[in-house]
């Protein structure tokens, strides 16, 4: 699940509309989603959801719209979950769509043991971060939990003692870009965005 729903206030435009060069961050995404074998891909869209559709290329993921994605990135875990109808999927690994320096190699190591019960979160410089693994038995506390802007931390939180942390200092990089100095580090853009978006 990738989520990608933000407004962006502190970059100056949605996240999901950043740009790497030509490429949009969020088809950059999918690429390393698909790379690491994740089976099925979801894209949580929000702000700009038409202009995001009209600029990256979305056809290998199901897209699901969160009108409620003012409200944070609580509703956009909740959106998410809710699309994952299929049984057969016993875990869920989750990214946001600003994190540039993500591997597939990083996605591979959180998912290495996708069963209903697990709860696994990447740590960079011995902090928790994405990617996080929710296995199926947790998705409802999740979803229920979930709130605002801290999204899945308070049932962690709750879950403390269950979650396996998996060092990935070596291979990605956990960096959120939520600045422009992060955006201008990393050569990301937001492209202007039409009146209404």
């Amino acid at each position: 699940m990738i989520i990608a729903a933000g407004g962006g206030r502190r970059i100056g435009g949605p996240e999901a509309l950043l740009h790497q060069g030509e490429k949009p961050l969020v088809n950059q995404m999918i690429d390393t989603m698909t790379e690491a074998g994740c089976e099925r891909i979801v894209v949580v869209l929000g702000a700009a959801a038409d202009q995001v559709r009209e600029t990256a290329d979305l056809s290998r993921a199901t897209v699901v719209i969160n009108r409620a994605w003012g409200t944070g990135v609580g509703s956009s875990i909740r959106a998410g979950l809710a699309a994952l109808d299929d049984e057969g999927i016993e875990a869920v690994v989750v990214v946001p769509v600003d994190m540039p320096g993500l591997t597939a190699t990083a996605v591979r190591r959180v998912v290495a043991l996708p069963y209903p019960d697990v709860l696994v979160c990447a740590t960079y410089d011995g902090l928790r971060g994405y990617p996080m693994l929710f296995g199926r038995r947790h998705w409802s506390g999740i979803a229920t939990l979930a709130s605002a802007d801290v999204g899945a931390r308070p049932y962690l939180l709750a879950h403390k003692d269950q979650i396996v942390d998996i060092c990935c200092d070596s291979v990605a990089d956990g960096s959120r870009v939520d600045t422009p100095e992060l955006m201008a580090l990393y050569g990301l853009t937001v492209p202007p965005q039409r009146i209404g978006a």
